[in-house]
C-alpha cells in the first residue's frame, strides 16, 4: 500500500510539470499573440497606463495588445455571451477584460470564465490571495482563481478647500451640507459605477445592519436595510445641482464642474485622482481629498479571461505582467497613474521596496492613513438593485 503511494506521487509530479516549465510554455503559446484587452476607456491617464503595458509585453514578450475601450464592462460580457449563444465556443473576440463586481458574478455564473489561472502566474506569489483577503473576493464573491488583481481602488470626495472650510464629516452630513450650500453639490447618474458607488457609500452608513449587504440581495432585506437611504435622499435631492434633476453623466463632468466653480465637491474610485487633476490644470491647486468618519467603500480591479479567449496565453502573460514589481510601481507613480499596487511589500525583496519608497508625493496626494478604513462592498446583487430602485423612483 505504502509503495502504490509513492508510485501515485511520483505519477502525479511528472504529470503536472513544475511552474517554471509551465509558465515557459504559456509564454512560447503566447509570442506573437494580440491580446485584445476590453477595458474602460474613460480615462486618459489610464488609457496611457494600458498603452505603455502594451510597449512593455511586444518588448518583453512579444505579445501585443488592443485596448478596446469601453464606457462600460456590461459591452464585453455582453460580447462574450452572443458569441455562446452563436455557438462560437473558441477564438473569442475578447481576450481579456478589465472586470469586477456584477460583472464577473454573472461571467463566473454562467461559466463564462476561462481558469482557474491565476496560481499558474509567477508574479502571483507576490500578492496576499489568503481566504478572505482583498484580492481573494470581488464584491464578497471569492475570486477562486478565476481573476488577477491589477489594481486597487478607494472611493474618496475631493473639494476645493478655498471654497469650502469644513466638508461633510459623514454621509449623514450631506444633506444639512447641501441645505446650507443649495445648488453646490451633485453626483454622476447612477447608472454610472461613480454615481452607484456614491449610493452603496450612503447604504453602508444609513442601513440598520450593514452585515446583511455582505449577503446576496432578497426583497425583504433591501426593503428594510434601503428605506433609510431613500429617507435621507429625499431630503438630499431638493438641494442639488439643479435641484437633482439632472446629473453629470460620469465623474468626468462632474470633475469639469467643480473646476469651473459650479459645484464645490466631486468624487473619485482613485485617491491619486485629485493630485493628477491638478497637475494636468483640471482642478484648481485647492482641490483636496476627503473621505467621511469610519472609511470608505473599496475593492480591487481584476482582468480575467473569457472561457472561448482566441489568445488565452497571451492573456495570461499581460495578466502577470501587470503584476510586476516594476509595473506595479510605475502604475502607482502620481506622475503615471497613482494607483495604489496590490502587491504585499512583505513578499517584495529590497530592490522593489526601493522603487516603492522613492515614488513622488504632492499636496493633494492623501497617505494610506488619511484614506481610513476600507469598507467591504456589498454582495453585488445589492448595486444591480439599487440602481434599478433609483431609477424607478427618480427618473421619468
Amino acid at each position: 500500500m505504502r509503495f502504490a503511494l509513492i508510485l501515485s506521487v511520483i505519477a502525479a509530479l511528472f504529470a503536472r510539470p513544475a511552474l517554471a516549465d509551465d509558465w515557459q510554455e504559456v509564454l512560447d503559446a503566447a509570442r506573437g499573440q494580440t491580446v485584445y484587452w476590453n477595458a474602460w476607456g474613460g480615462d486618459e491617464r489610464t488609457n496611457a497606463f494600458i498603452d505603455w503595458v502594451g510597449r512593455e509585453a511586444e518588448r518583453r514578450h512579444g505579445v501585443s495588445i488592443n485596448h478596446v475601450r469601453l464606457s462600460d464592462t456590461a459591452e464585453a460580457v455582453t460580447r462574450v455571451i452572443s458569441e455562446r449563444a452563436a455557438g462560437r465556443d473558441s477564438g473569442g473576440s475578447v481576450d481579456l477584460i478589465w472586470i469586477n463586481g456584477p460583472n464577473f458574478l454573472a461571467m463566473k455564473e454562467q461559466d463564462l470564465l476561462y481558469g482557474p489561472f491565476v496560481e499558474r502566474l509567477p508574479n502571483a506569489r507576490l500578492v496576499d490571495l489568503s481566504p478572505g483577503a482583498p484580492a481573494a473576493l470581488d464584491f464578497t464573491v471569492p475570486v477562486e482563481g478565476m481573476e488577477s488583481p491589477w489594481r486597487l481602488a478607494k472611493f474618496v470626495f475631493s473639494y476645493d478647500s478655498a471654497r469650502v472650510e469644513a466638508p461633510p464629516e459623514t454621509m449623514r452630513d450631506f444633506v444639512a451640507w447641501a441645505e446650507a450650500n443649495p445648488g453646490r453639490f451633485t453626483h454622476p447618474d447612477p447608472a454610472n459605477f461613480m454615481g452607484a458607488t456614491f449610493l452603496k457609500q450612503a447604504l453602508i452608513e444609513l442601513a440598520p445592519d450593514p452585515e446583511v449587504l455582505l449577503e446576496p440581495v432578497t426583497d425583504e432585506s433591501f426593503a428594510a436595510q434601503a428605506a433609510p437611504l431613500w429617507e435621507w435622499y429625499d431630503a438630499l435631492r431638493p438641494n442639488m445641482w439643479r435641484r437633482g434633476e439632472a446629473l453629470p453623466e460620469n465623474e468626468s463632468v462632474q470633475q469639469q464642474l467643480m473646476n469651473d466653480g459650479v459645484i464645490d465637491i466631486a468624487m473619485s474610485f482613485d485617491p491619486a485622482s485629485t493630485a493628477a487633476a491638478i497637475a494636468q490644470g483640471l482642478l484648481p491647486e485647492s482641490a483636496r481629498v476627503f473621505v467621511p468618519e469610519g472609511g470608505t467603500i473599496g475593492n480591487v480591479s481584476f482582468v480575467a479571461i473569457p472561457y472561448n479567449a482566441a489568445h488565452a496565453a497571451g492573456a495570461m502573460v499581460v495578466a502577470n505582467l501587470l503584476l510586476d514589481p516594476e509595473v506595479q510601481a510605475r502604475m502607482q507613480n502620481i506622475e503615471v497613474l497613482g494607483s495604489f499596487s496590490v502587491l504585499d511589500p512583505d513578499r517584495l525583496d529590497e530592490a522593489a521596496q526601493a522603487r516603492f519608497e522613492a515614488l513622488p508625493s504632492a499636496p493633494a496626494l492623501p497617505g494610506l492613513d488619511d484614506l481610513g478604513p476600507t469598507l467591504p462592498e456589498p454582495h453585488a446583487s445589492w448595486m444591480t438593485r439599487l440602481t434599478e430602485e433609483w431609477a424607478r423612483r427618480y427618473t421619468r
